[in-house]
């Protein structure tokens, strides 16, 4: 298989699972939930629902030509790896959230980690 084709396939694959945040919050809320009650208890919780939510149909649509949709693709990797970053940092603050908050950064950094790795070694051949 071609790292085109791998390349498509990890757009879908994590454009879904963006997409996916809010149902994963009502059927699992101690894995996707950072707060108590329902998903739309929280402000700040349904603002990155939205965000994501938005990003993963872009990837989506992406997968059907990811060379046309590069800079997409790069936003991703590098706001996961800055977000994983950010998050690294504000785990080791006192609070109810740090265990939960060093847990998302390995997943954003896979993220960041295959579309990298698929993008910039020959992603497009």
């Amino acid at each position: 298989m071609s790292r085109l084709k791998i390349l498509q396939i990890a757009l879908v694959v994590f454009g879904v699972a963006f997409c996916l945040l809010y149902p994963l919050a009502i059927i699992w809320p101690s894995g996707w939930a950072w707060h108590d009650g329902p998903p739309t208890a929280s402000h700040y919780f349904m603002m990155i629902v939205g965000i994501y939510a938005t990003l993963g149909i872009f990837l989506v649509r992406a997968a059907r030509n990811p060379m046309a949709h590069r800079s997409l693709i790069d936003f991703t990797i590098w706001s996961s790896v800055v977000h994983a970053l950010i998050m690294a940092i504000q785990s080791y603050s006192p609070g109810a959230h740090s265990g939960h908050m060093l847990g998302d950064v390995p997943a954003l950094l896979l993220v960041a980690a295959v579309l990298g790795g698929l993008s910039y070694s020959g992603g497009g051949g």
